[in-house]
């Protein structure tokens, strides 16, 4: 893309020079892409998204990334910064053309200071190094991306880099680490970040709870919360996922149940054991007709593969799955699954249900096939009525995958056009050129065109939810 406009075929060649010049090869590794069956790789994410790039850079350092701005301002080239490419919204995708800058190089954990419970890390960095709280499972207890980011290094689309947010836990000033953390890649190119570390828990007990009714396991959870206890993680899946994960991982899950809860809670020997305690006893109030605790690190491994597994087991039954992401209040579980049910009956899709359903963020994955273009676009928008029955009964269209390209025309089904406009600004003082990750959050049109969403030929989406 030059500027605005519609993305070209080709990147231009003096483009192409001085990002060559300004980024050698690293050894044996290219540090500039720009053929198309290189570029291919970069068009995708976990979503059903598609969107082709101009170019891929891989940066080293900080000052390379500099170097990268400048020269994409001399050029009038938007930018896109990408992570390991795990998203599930198309938020690192190049919806308009553009360079994507990749952070897969810049991966190296700088310090770890266990004295002060704090980490300096490269962007790059990927959750098996550095397992950060950033979605999933335990964000019930341990929070999210921004609970655990305290500071971090920026290249600005004029070049600057600044330094934002302080290792120390309430720093003066603004909170811009925070405001970047949630910005999606509009505001600026992260180039270090400071995280806090939590020490791992004296004792952890993870239950497993069968119930032969939805509603039952739906209303346990609005229980347990009510009583003041805070799982550590607290996850359903209901019967048709059920027995495709055990199908697959042998996890232990009872075939014949309508649904279970993977329920867990940590801490000091003493609060754990009560606590877990206190939850078998909900969930037998509530008729659940089997309450196990695991009993060593083993068999919680395993039930905690089969939740983690859940979605690879499904990719196995299907095509391609769509994997949606909405959030609504925990009381209104019961009539929500009931709400999805009547959607994948409408549209004729099976839809399997698996959430973390300790803070109502829900990820119902929809079965259909990809060749068909009119499966294609029934997925689209039965994922599209469920998101909007999300927000009706109080919830947000996003728990944790974000708005990206997938989202950006919901928002309005959240936000006023005034609510967005204040937004916009906050943006456009940062990136008033929207160089950086165009097309991204807000509605928008591209090429003369409202966006839809190109048919996907991929094997679907991937979640790590």
């Amino acid at each position: 893309m030059q500027g605005a406009a519609c993305r070209s075929d080709t990147m231009d060649s003096r483009l192409l020079h001085d990002l060559n010049a300004a980024l050698p090869r690293d050894g044996a590794q290219q540090s500039v892409l720009h053929e198309p069956e290189d570029l291919m790789l970069y068009e995708y994410d976990g979503s059903v998204e598609l969107a082709r790039p101009d170019g891929v850079v891989f940066p080293r350092t900080a000052t390379q990334v500099v170097e990268i701005v400048k020269i994409a301002n001399r050029h009038n080239v938007s930018l896109i910064g990408r992570g390991a490419g795990t998203g599930l919204s198309g938020g690192a995708l190049a919806r308009r053309g553009g360079i994507i800058v990749s952070f897969a190089r810049m991966n190296q954990i700088l310090e770890v200071d266990t004295a002060n419970q704090r980490a300096r890390v490269q962007p790059g960095v990927v959750n098996a190094d550095l397992s950060l709280n950033a979605g999933g499972p335990h964000t019930l207890a341990y929070g999210v991306t921004t609970n655990h980011v305290l500071a971090i290094e920026v290249v600005l689309p004029t070049g600057e880099i600044v330094h934002l947010g302080s290792s120390a836990l309430d720093p003066p000033g603004y909170d811009l680490a925070g405001l970047f953390v949630g910005s999606e890649g509009t505001f600026g190119l992260i180039t270090e970040i400071t995280v806090k570390l939590t020490r791992l828990p004296e004792t952890i007990k993870t239950l497993l709870a069968a119930f032969d009714s939805v509603d039952d396991a739906t209303e346990t959870v609005v229980e347990i919360t009510a009583r003041g206890i805070t799982p550590a993680a607290c996850e359903m899946m209901d019967g048709w996922t059920i027995r495709a994960v055990e199908d697959y991982v042998h996890a232990g899950f009872p075939l014949d149940s309508a649904a279970i809860l993977l329920i867990e809670v940590d801490g000091l020997q003493e609060a754990a054991e009560s606590q877990a305690a206190q939850v078998a006893e909900v969930c037998r109030l509530h008729r659940a007709r089997e309450v196990r605790v695991a009993k060593d690190s083993r068999e919680r491994d395993l039930l905690w593969k089969g939740r983690k597994n859940a979605f690879g087991a499904v990719g196995r039954l299907s095509p391609t799955y769509y994997t949606q992401d909405g959030v609504i209040p925990r009381t209104k579980l019961p009539q929500t699954l009931r709400r999805i049910s009547d959607i994948g009956r409408q549209y004729g899709f099976e839809i399997g249900n698996i959430f973390h359903a300790g803070d109502g963020n829900l990820h119902p994955i929809i079965l259909f096939d990809a060749r068909d273009k009119q499966q294609f676009q029934n997925a689209v928008a039965a994922a599209g009525d469920i998101i909007a029955f999300c927000v009706e009964v109080g919830g947000a269209i996003t728990g944790e995958h974000g708005v990206g390209m997938e989202k950006d025309h919901l928002m309005p089904l959240l936000f006023s056009e005034a609510d967005m406009a204040l937004m916009q600004r906050v943006r456009d003082a940062f990136n008033p050129a929207q160089m950086l990750n165009p097309g991204k959050i807000f509605p928008s049109k591209s090429c003369g065109e409202i966006h839809v969403r190109p048919q996907h030929t991929g094997s679907g989406s991937r979640s790590r939810a």
